[in-house]
C-alpha cells in the first residue's frame, strides 16, 4: 500500500534528519527563504512516522476484511492525509520558520494546529484504524485501559471549550509569544497545546455529530462561542494602533514586512478564514440535528 511506503519513507526522512546540526528556532539566526525554510524536528517527524506506518497497516488490515472503505470512507482516509500534509507545513516547512520573523506566519502557524488539523485528522477515525494494527490482545487491554477515559473527555464538551480558550488567549499573550520564540522546549509546549485542545474539541464535536441521542445544541453553542472569541483576538489585533508584540516589532522590518501590516493581516487570518471549520461544524450539527427531528416526526 502506498500509505505504508510512503510512512516508511518518512521514518527514514525523520532519522536522517536528526542528525543534521540545526532543529526548530536553533537555526534560524536570520530571516528564511522558501528554499532555506525548514525546520524539521525528530521531537515531530519520528512519532508522526511511527503513528502514520501503524494508521496504514490497520488501514491495510481493515479494508482487507471489509472492502476499500469498510470502516472508514476513502473521505475520512483522504482527510486523515490531507491533515498531516497541513500539519508537515505549519510544523515543518515553511510557517514554522517564517513565523519566528512574521506575525502573520505565526498566526498562520497556530490556526492550523488548531482550527484545521483535529478535524482532518479525526475523519480518518485514527485510534480505531491504528487499533487494527495491533495484536487483538493488545487492543483490548488498551481499549479497557483508555476507552473509558477518552470517552468521558469526548462527552466533556464545555471542559473542552474552556481548555480551547485558555490556550488561545495565554499563548497569544505578548509575554507568551515571546517566550516560545526564545525556548524551543516552550515552543514545542505551544504547539502541542494547539494541537491538544483542538483534538479534544473536535474529538467532543465528532461525538455529538455521530450519536443520535445527543442535541445539536450544545455543540452550535460552543463552536459560536469559539468563533467569537477568536473573532475577538482577531479584532485587537486588526484594529490596533500601535504593535502589539514588540519582538515582531523588531524582526518583521528585517523580512521586509511593515510592522503594523503584518500585524493586521495576522488578525485578519484570525479572524476570517480561522472561522470557517468552526462554522462548517456549527452547520453540520445543525443539519444532523433537523434531519433526526424529520425522521422522529410522523409522517403526514
Amino acid at each position: 500500500m502506498y500509505a505504508l511506503s510512503a510512512a516508511a519513507r518518512l521514518i527514514a526522512a525523520a532519522l536522517v534528519l536528526s542528525t543534521g546540526p540545526a532543529f526548530a528556532h536553533a537555526g534560524h539566526e536570520h530571516p528564511p527563504t522558501l528554499g532555506t525554510a525548514f525546520s524539521p524536528s525528530p521531537w515531530l517527524l519520528v512519532p508522526l512516522a511511527a503513528w502514520m506506518l501503524l494508521y496504514a497497516a490497520g488501514l491495510r488490515r481493515l479494508w482487507g476484511r471489509a472492502g476499500i472503505g469498510g470502516g472508514v470512507s476513502r473521505i475520512g482516509f483522504a482527510s486523515a492525509v490531507i491533515g498531516v500534509g497541513v500539519l508537515l507545513l505549519s510544523t515543518t516547512w515553511p510557517l514554522d520558520a517564517y513565523g519566528e520573523w512574521s506575525l502573520a506566519a505565526h498566526i498562520a502557524q497556530h490556526m492550523l494546529l488548531i482550527a484545521f488539523v483535529p478535524p482532518l485528522l479525526l475523519a480518518g477515525q485514527p485510534l480505531a484504524v491504528a487499533a487494527h494494527a495491533l495484536p487483538a490482545a493488545v487492543a483490548r487491554r488498551l481499549h479497557r485501559a483508555l476507552g473509558a477515559a477518552s470517552a468521558r473527555a469526548a462527552r466533556s464538551l464545555t471542559a473542552a471549550s474552556v481548555a480551547h480558550g485558555v490556550v488561545l488567549c495565554a499563548w497569544h499573550l505578548p509575554v507568551a509569544t515571546t517566550a516560545a520564540l526564545h525556548s524551543d522546549p516552550v515552543h514545542w509546549t505551544m504547539h502541542g497545546t494547539f494541537l491538544a485542545s483542538g483534538l479534544w474539541l473536535w474529538a467532543a464535536m465528532w461525538t455529538r455529530i455521530r450519536d443520535p441521542h445527543v442535541g445539536a445544541g450544545a455543540g452550535v453553542v460552543a463552536m459560536v462561542a469559539v468563533m467569537m472569541q477568536m473573532g475577538f483576538l482577531g479584532a485587537l489585533l486588526t484594529f490596533s494602533p500601535r504593535p502589539l508584540y514588540p519582538i515582531y516589532a523588531e524582526r518583521a522590518p528585517q523580512l521586509g514586512l511593515d510592522v503594523m501590516a503584518d500585524q493586521q493581516l495576522a488578525g485578519v487570518l484570525m479572524w476570517v478564514p480561522s472561522c470557517i471549520p468552526y462554522l462548517a461544524g456549527a452547520m453540520w450539527l445543525l443539519w444532523h440535528g433537523f434531519a433526526r427531528l424529520s425522521r422522529r416526526s410522523p409522517a403526514p
